[in-house]
């Protein structure tokens, strides 16, 4: 079977620049890779095909020869003599440049080859770590100073780096990627080669939370994670913040929510009753005939905002309780009271209630 022309595989001119040839095979490598493609024979054989025709092309004596000859002039040549050679020879180090681009956007890196092994080790951050703190309804609202306990990764003092394990010394490991290798970053040494020995070492740290903060919200502590590698900065520290449930009140943003259970004389007739708020028992106006379900504010006796932005309010919900055991006396005043109730109504729902039901069977 013939060969398709190069040019046209990689749909260039003759005329075309090395920029626009490398930017017509990125393309199409990137379309075809078999990573992108597993088990697909079809976008394999294309991958390799536009391979081969960019390694000519992207060489100069290469597509010297290829212009002059078509395919004839440079059989055998192409990919660097097949392509269990690697990357070394001709033209084919400018496609381990596009590789090198391909692979780093395949593994996140967003693009862009390093270009060969630096002279020294690279420094590295070290990692970041997370510490949950159980913290109180009050010390969330007013903010407190914790003491934590941690184990962190430190650098054995007086230790010397040595060779990694893992990639020998190189800094890389390569991965087979399809019918060829390719290089990556060594996740031991993180490209550096060597490594240090390291111990944990467990410290305390005092932590300050702010007033207001909420359930699940994270504090940064900058430079208190793990020691980096080869003169990188520590990493960071992250508090997740985790709220005790409280007895009475509830919490929605900066409000605070509290069930209040009154009797029916004090709904009936009005009452002082004293109601709990975070900065102590406040007493509250229950107006005559409150119904149950019914919500009062008060106003910022709720929690701070985060940032020092004023207060909450606490909402109240009052719950008229029905006695669930009566006196003889109880019992008898009830009696009374439902006496009453038949000829005199001054409950405004009932009655509104029982005189819509009583219009609906009309």
């Amino acid at each position: 079977m013939s060969k398709r022309d190069y040019y046209e595989i990689l749909g260039v001119q003759k005329s075309s620049s090395k920029d626009e040839i490398k930017k017509a095979y990125r393309k199409l490598a990137m379309q075809y890779h078999p990573d992108r493609n597993p088990n697909n024979k079809d976008a394999e054989a294309k991958f390799k095909e536009a391979s081969e025709a960019a390694d000519v092309l992207l060489n100069e004596e290469k597509k010297a020869r290829y212009d002059q000859f078509g395919h004839a002039g440079v059989d055998g040549q192409g990919m660097g003599g097949g392509f269990g050679g690697g990357f070394g020879g001709g033209g084919f180090e400018d496609l381990g440049d596009i590789f090198g681009d391909i692979f780093g956007e395949f593994m996140g890196g967003g693009g862009g080859r390093r270009g060969g092994r630096s002279s020294g080790p690279r420094a590295r951050a070290g990692a970041d770590l997370q510490q949950v703190i159980d913290v109180t309804f009050e010390e969330a609202a007013f903010g407190v100073e914790k003491e934590i306990s941690l184990v962190k990764s430190e650098i054995k003092e007086g230790t010397k780096p040595q060779k990694c394990d893992m990639c020998l010394g190189h800094g890389q490991i390569k991965r087979q990627q399809g019918f060829f290798t390719i290089a990556q970053t060594c996740p031991k040494c993180g490209g550096a080669g060597e490594t240090a020995e390291r111990v944990n070492k467990k410290v305390n740290l005092s932590v300050k939370v702010p007033a207001g903060i909420d359930e699940g919200q994270r504090l940064k502590l900058s430079g208190e994670g793990e020691a980096g590698a080869h003169g990188g900065p520590r990493g960071d520290l992250y508090v997740l913040i985790r709220i005790k449930e409280h007895e009475f009140f509830k919490r929605d943003a900066s409000d605070v929510y509290c069930d209040v259970p009154i009797s029916f004389s004090q709904a009936a007739l009005g009452a002082d009753v004293e109601v709990p708020t975070l900065g102590g028992k406040v007493s509250v106006k229950i107006p005559m005939g409150t119904q149950s379900g019914k919500k009062m504010r008060l106003k910022n006796k709720g929690i701070a905002r985060l940032g020092g932005y004023g207060f909450g309010d606490q909402i109240i919900n009052i719950i008229v309780e029905t006695p669930s055991k009566l006196s003889i006396e109880q019992k008898e005043l009830f009696e009374r009271l439902a006496e009453l109730e038949e000829t005199h109504t001054t409950s405004p729902l009932s009655r509104g209630f029982f005189d819509k039901v009583k219009d609906l069977f009309q």
